[in-house]
């Protein structure tokens, strides 16, 4: 991604309180930029029509209207008649439902007052860096692989491409990105792929997967705790974002995150800082929010489950993955790589896929999306005694199943979660040749656990 020039880039303050436009001045001075400001909205707009501007910093209440009016009409007037320019909204805390409006008119994003100096010249770099990366041409895969790392990213549908288009585009800023998608299309190898070609990528990626934590651990599990800040806090621990400092945060399942913990992440988004459980120091935290769902968020909240500030904190940028039957192009690619990982797995030897396979294979529906289509290969492969997988080897194996199965990482088809361990444990005898010691290293068990499964399934 190209360097911003500061030098060339010129800032619009709208602010009536001349204090406020004097301090911002000497921030953005100091820091290479250059600055003009407006004390009202058609002074704003006549600046706007005057003069190149790459940015407005624009406040959204003024002194004759305290309901944000005046800002809402002046945002919707930069946005017909420049709307190449990104917009940054400057509001109070109390205000903040205001500047979600102003979101959803075509802001690029909101800080609050006081501001931080380094947020706000973060946020600025930013929206400066997101304008000016727009594709000029259509992407190819090869270009992608020459700018960027994709290499744990199989695909090559237009789909696709798009949405790594978008990662390279947005990977080098600090915007927070939310990633949508369906269960099974590899929502956290796209989460990946961002902080690998980051910036951050020498800092830590710290995972949290917020639909399997506990709501009353989310302040300890986040922020940390202090020795005997409840009772079986035995000693001091740091939090998820005091270890993702210098790096990035990925939050996995957002929407899954209950209303008291929404308030509790939308504080610490808003000025990175927080408080360890039981401590009175406050501590800040520099990191790249990623986060991800496999639900509709924006229906959550019309229903009235999920914050709207926090949603609009959370996507500054949206990557949506497509389901694997909007990329139907890359399933053949999807199949061979996961063949051999599968084959290299069980120590198999040689095995291959023939064409009829590969074609029946790519007009199933796959609800489940590529966890399915995985789960699909792996179970003909076990069942199969051909070193050649055929037609009839995943006719037997039905991808079109409920959708409820394949979230819960059940096995898809007609056999039990049994039936299937029993017949990995078989395949692997016979591919180590009864070698019972490297059967249970293939199978990342101890003999110990393998005798009580051989017991059990009456295997010899």
């Amino acid at each position: 991604m190209p360097v911003i020039s500061k030098s060339k880039k010129t800032m619009l303050v709208v602010d009536d309180d001349p204090s406020v436009t004097a301090s911002i001045a000497m921030l953005l001075k100091q820091n290479g930029f250059n600055t003009v400001s407006a004390s009202n909205p058609l002074e704003a707009l006549e600046v706007l029509d005057q003069q190149h501007i790459d940015l407005v910093l624009q406040d959204m209440n003024f002194s004759r209207n305290t309901t944000g009016e005046e800002g809402k009409i002046l945002l919707q007037s930069i946005k017909k008649s420049h709307n190449t320019v990104p917009v940054i909204l400057m509001t109070a805390w109390g205000s903040i439902e205001l500047a979600v409006e102003g979101i959803k008119l075509g802001a690029s994003d909101f800080i609050t007052k006081p501001w931080n100096n380094l947020q706000l010249l973060k946020l600025i770099e930013t929206c400066l860096e997101l304008n000016q990366s727009q594709p000029s041409q259509p992407v190819t895969r090869q270009a992608l692989d020459e700018q960027y790392d994709f290499s744990a990213i199989i695909g090559n549908d237009p789909a696709m491409l798009d949405v790594l288009a978008t990662i390279g585009r947005v990977a080098a800023t600090n915007a927070p990105v939310l990633i949508l998608g369906d269960s099974g299309t590899g929502k956290e190898l796209i989460a990946d792929a961002i902080h690998k070609n980051s910036k951050r990528q020498s800092g830590p990626l710290v995972k949290v997967n917020l639909g399997g934590m506990n709501a009353t651990l989310f302040e300890s599990e986040m922020f940390g705790h202090v020795r005997g800040a409840f009772t079986d806090a035995k000693q001091d621990r740091q939090g998820r974002f005091e270890i993702a400092d210098g790096g990035t945060i990925f939050l996995d399942e957002m929407g899954d995150l209950d209303p008291a913990s929404q308030v509790k992440l939308l504080r610490v988004l808003q000025d990175q800082s927080f408080q360890a459980v039981g401590s009175s120091v406050t501590k800040k935290s520099d990191v790249r929010v990623v986060s991800a769902t496999n639900r509709d968020v924006y229906d959550m909240v019309a229903e009235g489950c999920f914050r709207e500030d926090l949603l609009y904190r959370l996507n500054l940028i949206t990557i949506k993955i497509p389901s694997l039957a909007q990329r139907r192009g890359d399933i053949a690619a999807l199949t061979q790589v996961h063949l051999s990982k599968v084959v290299k797995l069980y120590n198999l030897g040689a095995v291959s896929i023939d064409q009829s396979a590969i074609s029946w294979l790519e007009q199933q529906p796959w609800p489940g999306n590529i966890r399915q289509l995985f789960q699909t290969i792996e179970r003909a492969v076990l069942m199969s005694s051909s070193k050649e997988l055929k037609l009839s080897d995943f006719e037997s194996v039905e991808p079109n199943v409920n959708k409820s199965l394949v979230d819960a990482n059940l096995p898809v088809g007609s056999l039990t979660l049994d039936e299937m361990e029993k017949l990995m444990i078989q395949k692997s005898i016979q591919a180590y040749n009864n070698n019972l010691s490297k059967v249970a290293q293939a199978l990342g068990i101890s003999r110990a656990a393998l005798y009580r499964r051989l017991e059990k399934y009456g295997i010899n």
